[in-house]
């Protein structure tokens, strides 16, 4: 059975992360944007982070310029943007693809073991959300439209 920890990702500053190490938190992984409608839930996505930290759980941001080019920046743009306008001090990675062929790997996985409305397996938008347990099984799909904090109960359950 595929868990994260059999993904390696690449970070914002180009390092290698074996998301194995996050293996026992429980994770929100999130596709996200700089320039969308929904950018503003990055403030919502830190409160997350800051409130369940502590007890093991981490937001991991993968920025994607799939949807409307509404991640242009270059990597070092888009950490300077989440730092100065958001504070986010969650890990964000290098920017993907999450659909189509050249989709991450992670993103791959994460499409099938949780599908959107109806069954479908592409993403829709920016920010749409997978929430990991501890075991690194991925629990759960949020579209764009929910807002961070109507996740604090899931999070809770699974900490």
């Amino acid at each position: 059975m595929t868990t994260i920890a059999d993904f390696t990702v690449t970070t914002n500053g180009g390092e290698k992360l074996d998301l194995g190490e996050k293996q026992g938190k429980v994770l929100l992984i999130v596709n996200t944007a700089s320039k969308c409608g929904f950018t503003p839930q990055y403030r919502g996505l830190q409160s997350l982070q800051d409130k369940y930290a502590e007890r093991g759980f981490e937001v991991l941001g993968f920025p994607s310029n799939q949807f409307g080019a509404q991640e242009p920046g270059s990597n070092e743009e888009i950490a300077e943007f989440c730092s100065l306008n958001y504070d986010v001090t969650f890990p964000l990675m290098a920017k993907v693809d999450v659909n189509g062929d050249d989709a991450a790997p992670l993103y791959k996985w994460l499409r099938e073991e949780a599908k959107g409305l109806m069954g479908t397996t592409s993403i829709k938008w920016n920010f749409t959300k997978f929430l990991v347990n501890r075991e690194g099984q991925v629990v759960k799909r949020y579209p764009p439209t929910t807002n961070p904090g109507d996740i604090a109960d899931d999070v809770e359950e699974l900490l």
